[in-house]
């Protein structure tokens, strides 16, 4: 077991940014920068680095938009529901984050980090996010979805120790030994609790020099047989662990057709040709539009299945989407949502160039061998990823595009009959249940809560798909300020504020 702190510690430290809905900052010597939980939405650039800079090691940076680094630093893969950034510091040592504390969801990883690449050429095998451009912590948080899971797990499962900065300015080891009531609520929910500085986690020796990679295009006639032998392909999930993934999409392709869409399909196996091919016999079987295979070292992957940092799949623009999981695929439900598809890009070819609907299958060995009690992940049961996504090429085509996302989604969702949704909330858009991502146990939430209120009492850390979303946080706060009568417990002391929060007046 290696430490990543010197590869990985700086993804985490790479830049804070201070967003308009506030920033805390527990510096009570400044006059700007006082120990409250937010700083004034007009707070300027020459105040944040006459006040806080001097506080901060040498080498840190504080820029505002006019800065050559702004574009870059301020860079995001969606920009559909961009932050109102105000000014980007970027801290110099670990050490300075603990004098800032800010809003969750304004940590940007650094993309200088090619996070395959650099500790499979130096060390091993680590377990990360399958696309180049989402790095290690950040997905990692959320549980961790990748390549190597059917062998090692999620990437959250193999954390050893996390630096964290709570939203006080506090620094904390979190690990089995050291506030391990944390450490299970960062292995699946982390973005609620604090800023992870560091990170160590576990890195396997590397065995396999070569990955073997099959890429397919099938046309639309093929998708029944298609998805009967992904059915069968990840039986209960039975799929080899040294299958890495199969993942592919609905997606328009004018040099197969300029009317219907494609199904573009790609393999990546953890070992030589001749084992995967064997395993992959019932999609050869399926005659291909197109097709390409070979072996590469692991790194090459990504670009070789479009996500690399230059693919589309990494590129920044406006997207609107949906998402859901699943543990079996409904084929009569595939087909709807094809023609669907099909249907809304022959009404708006604009919609066409940017969109996809995208399918995700791991291997889950390693995944479920795992106590799903054991951390705050909850859906390890689940064998599909899902999601619609479709870049706003023209502001006209973003009503019908969001309509086309929720359609698909409720297919999605109706496609389980008996069985509650769920999402990975990596690929959660904001719109669905509390439960659907954190898990419909209530023990489950019940702790998530209680840690919320032990490590953010102040629900600092709410910008992406929080615990405690900001309208129930505005509720809490008139709840606090007007007690309920404790003559006659009515609970009636402000209509509409609930006296006991559970999850029931979250969702």
């Amino acid at each position: 077991m290696i430490s990543m702190d010197s590869f990985f510690g700086h993804v985490a430290r790479g830049l804070i940014v201070f967003q308009a809905f506030g920033v805390s900052i527990a510096l009570p010597q400044s006059h700007r920068f006082q120990d409250v939980p937010l700083v004034s939405r007009d707070i300027l650039v020459p105040e944040v680095e006459r006040e806080l800079g001097q506080l901060l090691s040498n080498g840190s940076a504080i820029f505002g938009p006019d800065d050559p680094a702004w574009d870059d630093a301020t860079e995001r893969w969606n920009v559909e529901t961009e932050p109102d950034t105000k000014v980007v510091v970027q801290p110099a040592q670990e050490s300075d984050i603990s004098t800032i504390s800010c809003q969750g969801g304004s940590l940007h990883g650094s993309k200088e980090v090619h996070t395959l690449e650099k500790p499979y050429q130096l060390f091993g095998r680590l377990a990360t996010g399958s696309a180049d451009c989402v790095g290690f912590a950040g997905p990692a948080l959320g549980g961790g979805h990748g390549r190597y899971q059917g062998l090692y797990g999620l990437a959250s499962d193999n954390f050893i120790n996390m630096n964290v900065v709570l939203a006080d300015g506090s620094t904390i080891q979190v690990n089995q030994t050291s506030h391990d009531d944390l450490f299970w609520g960062m292995k699946g929910a982390g973005h609620n609790f604090g800023i992870v500085t560091g990170v160590e986690s576990r890195i396997y020796p590397r065995e396999i020099d070569t990955w073997h990679y099959h890429n397919y295009i099938w046309t639309q006639d093929k998708l029944e047989v298609l998805f009967e032998t992904l059915n069968e392909f990840h039986k209960d999930g039975s799929t080899p662990a040294k299958m890495g993934v199969e993942f592919g999409a609905f997606a328009m392709n004018p040099s197969i057709s300029e009317t219907e869409a494609v199904l573009s399909w790609y393999f990546a196996y953890a070992g030589p040709a001749e084992e995967a091919e064997e395993i992959l016999k019932p999609f050869n079987e399926i005659e291909a539009a197109a097709e390409e295979s070979g072996d590469v070292p692991y790194p090459d992957i990504p670009r070789i299945q479009e996500m690399d940092m230059e693919s589309g799949t990494c590129s920044s623009n406006s997207y609107v989407g949906s998402s859901a999981s699943l543990q079996r695929y409904n084929i009569t439900t595939e087909r709807q949502i094809y023609q669907l598809f099909n249907e809304t890009v022959a009404l708006y070819p604009g919609i066409g160039a940017g969109s996809r609907v995208f399918h995700e299958g791991y291997s889950t060995e390693a995944v479920q061998a795992i106590d799903p009690d054991s951390s705050a992940y909850p859906h390890r049961d689940d064998l599909h990823l899902v999601f619609f996504t479709a870049a706003i090429l023209e502001p006209q085509l973003r009503e019908p595009a969001q309509q086309l996302a929720d359609e698909i989604r409720d297919l999605w969702f109706a496609s389980q009959p008996g069985r509650l949704p769920t999402v990975y909330s990596n690929y959660a858009t904001g719109v669905e249940s509390i439960e659907s991502i954190y898990g419909y146990e209530p023990w489950r939430l019940e702790r998530l809560l209680g840690l919320k209120a032990k490590y953010d009492p102040n629900n600092r850390f709410r910008y992406y798909v929080p615990l405690i979303p900001e309208n129930v946080q505005n509720l809490i706060f008139m709840a606090r300020a007007n007690p309920v009568n404790q003559q006659d417990r009515s609970g009636t002391a402000d209509a509409g504020v609930p006296t006991v929060l559970s999850f029931a007046s979250i969702g």
